[in-house]
């Protein structure tokens, strides 16, 4: 049996069809290029953090380079930073003057990046913070940058969170109206409170009047997990599920996101870049426990993809080009369905075909339980070779006693060699 999740207000079809998607981590901490929460992480204040505002010129932004490096990396849908936590708007917003209009670049970002991947066919998607370390009205918190300073503190009683919330609602409101059809909407997020310091949460957010609003401007719109009122997704981060995520028991449509390397914005210096193989096989794991992969770009202050982003991005349409199959319209095989060790599968239940990822290359071999009379045939997908299947199997494969098991396996006759791919994958026709 296949696992389905119930339907939700948005349109999740599409999504849990395309399976990978890019996300991209673009604001003033570009310039500092050491982690988009620099200004929190080093306590920085608005003040000083004004000179990123005053040197922010991207000359060589070009959204069409971002959007055929997506498209050709085999990525289907793109989620942009509209406004991090740091507070600065990619686009020209009327309700605020800290913006990409306002700086040495003096146009709007958003507009042209939404053209350029809507151009390629990719779906829409704004990332918005809850959060604004830059706004007036907006209190200390555990995550904010003057967390340990007494004179901001103190003159929280006369900011007046409401009015920040009538913002936030406002800005929501210019997103969903200025950009034409817009596919997802990716809040983040919520704050817990501590014992010197409160949370902010779903009433300081006014989160059902919000949801609301963005509901009645965009029918059909995904709205993901953080605004403390679960819509359409699930969003584990920097972190790989152990099984299908469920909530209360049951399968819920869900995405990973994750990072080339240890930050979400431009890290100069950062050097935990994940290998190609990993990011092919998290994309695997993904899609094998019914789940999507947003993978994140951090743009340089030049506007450019760093040039670590771009191989990985290349690598990944190389593998897409001949593997997509095994990503595109499919999930999670049905339970009766248990890879191999070191193995994956997905299962695209239009086609009726199961997709065999081997992350580890064994010789010669590869068993199959209980498959026995299921499989009509078997190729390599890369390029279509025949796997010749076999259900007669030499003890030596396995050892003795096992003659029960012997009837219900399957085995797979193998090369040798690895086929030139970063994970090979053996599609199985079934019957």
């Amino acid at each position: 049996m296949t696992l389905k999740p119930d339907p939700t207000p948005g349109d999740t079809d599409w999504f849990v069809h395309d399976r990978f998607g890019m996300f991209i981590h673009w604001g003033l901490y570009a310039l500092p290029a050491r982690h988009e929460w620099v200004k929190s992480n080093e306590r920085i204040s608005t003040a000083d953090y004004e000179t990123y505002f005053k040197h922010f010129d991207p000359d060589l932004y070009d959204p069409q380079l971002w959007a055929d490096a997506a498209a050709a990396a085999g990525m289907k849908y793109f989620v942009v930073t509209t406004k991090h936590h740091e507070g600065f708007c990619l686009w020209d917003t009327a309700l605020t003057d800290y913006k990409a209009t306002n700086t040495p670049y003096g146009k709007d970002l958003l507009r042209p990046m939404v053209d350029a991947f809507r151009g390629k066919d990719l779906k829409v998607g704004f990332y918005h913070s809850l959060l604004d370390w830059h706004h007036p009205d907006y209190t200390a918190d555990i995550c904010h940058p003057m967390r340990d300073n007494s004179e901001y503190i103190a003159a929280d009683s006369r900011r007046k969170l409401e009015r920040y919330s009538e913002y936030l609602h406002g800005q929501s409101r210019e997103l969903m109206s200025d950009f034409g059809k817009v596919d997802i909407l990716w809040y983040d997020f919520s704050i817990n409170a501590t014992e010197k310091l409160p949370g902010k949460g779903k009433d300081v957010w006014q989160s059902e009047e919000l949801i609301k609003l963005v509901r009645d401007l965009q029918p059909g719109i995904i709205i993901n997990d953080r605004l403390e009122i679960d819509q359409d997704i699930k969003t584990p981060e920097q972190f790989q599920p152990r099984s299908w995520v469920k909530v209360d028991g049951k399968p819920v449509v869900w995405e990973a996101c994750q990072t080339f390397s240890g930050s979400w914005g431009y890290h100069r210096d950062e050097e935990s870049w994940k290998s190609l193989d990993v990011l092919i096989k998290m994309l695997i794991d993904s899609v094998s426990k019914g789940g999507n992969l947003l993978l994140n770009v951090g743009p340089t202050g030049r506007g450019e993809f760093d040039s670590r982003a771009l191989d990985r991005l290349a690598g990944m349409g190389e593998w897409m080009k001949r593997h997509s199959r095994s990503i595109y319209g499919c999930t999670q095989a049905p339970d009766e369905f248990r890879a191999p060790e070191d193995c994956r599968y997905t299962y695209n239940p239009i086609t009726n075909r199961l997709y065999l990822h081997v992350f580890s290359w064994p010789y010669r071999h590869i068993h199959l339980p209980n498959m026995v009379h299921r499989v009509e045939y078997a190729q390599l997908l890369n390029d279509a070779s025949e796997v010749k299947m076999r259900t007669s199997i030499p003890e030596e494969s396995y050892g003795a006693g096992v003659e029960v098991r012997e009837k219900t396996l399957l085995t797979l006759e193998l090369p040798v060699k690895q086929p030139s791919v970063t994970v090979p994958v053996i599609e199985l026709f079934l019957k």
